[in-house]
């Protein structure tokens, strides 16, 4: 029996990769609902070759443009905006919610689909990052599974796998250190955005490539991982690991540490997250041992990336303030982008906003919304006044 996907994100690095092993295995998957923001060209491709039941983008316009690229005789119903997400996440044939939308506007969505008992593969880190507490007590409050699709999380989930948890002393995530893990301190304020987009070892999406270069990537991951593996940020750690074979260890109170090495390739994960338990044919090579040569190992410094520093402090002060640290995040981002701040002007930015902020413990969900709106206007407002400097 086939099993029936929604895919949130679908025009995106991970969404295209799905699709790609969906196209792959015709006989496991079938594509029921697919959603984007306003890349419709791609979109209305995907709508084509997999005609799923309901498609939804982020505007009216946006749905109007889909539409317009549609055959006329095209089953797919499209809509837009929050409710098309969430109605595309819950769908009522969908098995599995594939989440792969960037940034806070995937939580609502894999909420509605924890609530209609969708089982989810999980691409989107700052759901958890924003509220983790909720969304996995929901989860288990309604038997759902969510499996990890980013690839350090992935692999902790394959080198926890038949192991006793009570058996477990660190969970080590790895970092490829980006594309300035070497580069003089001194220049950084030299960095423009087509530097940071050119990731050495990885092929990402905008957002996630600016974070991998910041290491704020690094600290969302340690924030997910807090979260969907129950373990204690006093037990997560963060090296830096240049050649992304090592994709996470996890070590054990004997001394032993098992890792999970392939090459980077994100089709492995989501492949992982869609079929588990089973491993599906990728047809994708083991890494080259005989020509990597040496794997090499260093510690993170947080003078040269203080993101990482900020990440494991809001998660330190927990409640609101890891909500804020991701909102500040996204703002900070998107203004470095369009060159409206320095590379440098990026975590003072989220900085600022951190330090603003008064933390609401034990949040509930209106909270941790009410927080995320808060911080984007600070974080707003923080932006103005480096734009002024540059």
């Amino acid at each position: 029996m086939k099993k029936r996907l929604s895919i949130l994100g679908s025009t995106g690095s991970i969404g295209t990769n799905a699709l790609s092993i969906v196209r792959m295995f015709p006989e496991r998957f079938q594509v029921v609902s697919l959603a984007a923001k306003k890349n419709v060209d791609r979109l209305a491709s995907q709508i084509r070759e997999f005609s799923p039941e309901l498609a939804v983008v982020y505007d009216g316009s946006a749905a109007e443009a889909l539409k317009a690229r549609l055959p006329s005789d095209s089953r797919t119903r499209v809509t837009w905006g929050e409710p098309g997400y969430q109605a595309a996440a819950a769908h009522e044939k969908a098995d599995m919610l594939l989440a792969a939308m960037v940034g806070a506007a995937g939580l609502m969505p894999a909420l509605a689909a924890i609530e209609a008992g969708k089982d989810i593969a999980l691409a989107n880190k700052e759901t958890l990052v924003m509220a983790g507490q909720i969304v996995m007590g929901l989860a288990r409050k309604k038997g759902v599974r969510i499996f990890p699709v980013d690839s350090e999380h992935s692999a902790i989930f394959q080198c926890l796998s038949g192991q006793r948890r009570q058996d477990l002393e660190k969970i080590i995530i790895t970092a490829s250190g980006g594309p300035f893990i070497h580069r003089p301190m001194a220049e950084f304020h030299t960095i423009r955005p087509e530097d940071a987009l050119k990731h050495p070892t990885w092929a990402m999406g905008k957002k996630i490539s600016i974070d991998s270069s910041t290491l704020m990537n690094k600290g969302l991951e340690v924030l997910e991982a807090h979260h969907l593996f129950g373990v204690s940020m006093d037990r997560i750690e963060v090296v830096i690991h240049p050649q992304s074979v090592i994709h996470s260890m996890v070590s054990y109170r004997d001394g032993a540490v098992i890792a999970q090495l392939s090459v980077p390739d994100m089709k492995g994960a989501i492949a992982y997250a869609l079929s588990y338990p089973e491993r599906l044919p990728l047809s994708q090579p083991p890494p080259a041992f005989d020509r990597i040569g040496t794997l090499s190992f260093e510690k993170p410094d947080l003078k040269r990336f203080p993101c990482l520093g900020l990440a494991f402090a809001a998660c330190k002060a927990g409640g609101t303030m890891p909500a804020v640290l991701n909102a500040a995040n996204e703002v900070a981002v998107a203004a470095f982008l369009k060159e409206e701040i320095g590379f440098m002007d990026i975590s003072r930015v989220i900085q600022e906003t951190l330090d603003k902020h008064r933390v609401t413990l034990n949040p509930a969900l209106p909270d941790i919304l009410a927080a995320d709106r808060w911080a984007r206007t600070r974080a707003e407002e923080a932006v103005r006044v480096f734009r002024q400097r540059i």
